[in-house]
């Protein structure tokens, strides 16, 4: 009987092992799974929302101001060459 004891201790130990590594392991993961989640709703990800918003505010106004540029360099372009025609027509009724 006294081996049976033995055998017996041996299996709860054995078990007990097992069971703390076991929780062990489950309590770590759900450490990580709340880790993520308080991550993705944390303060930190509304200040990559702000980030993003500004970035995309910011975009806009550049492309608004190429466009500005743009036109207006095409606007001061046909100026010139509206100069140009109306100088070379008073320099042809100048000569005549």
């Amino acid at each position: 009987m006294d081996g049976l004891a033995i055998v017996a201790m041996t299996i709860v130990a054995i078990v007990l092992i097992i069971g703390v590594s076991f929780n062990g392991i489950v309590g770590q993961q759900m450490r990580e799974k709340r880790l993520r989640h308080e991550a993705q709703k944390g303060p930190g990800s509304a200040e990559l929302r702000a980030i993003a918003e500004r970035t995309a505010h910011i975009e806009d106004r550049l492309a608004v101001l190429e466009r500005i540029a743009t036109d207006r360099g095409q606007m001061l372009a046909d100026e010139i060459e509206a100069l140009r025609l109306a100088h070379r027509s008073a320099d042809r009724e100048n000569a005549q």
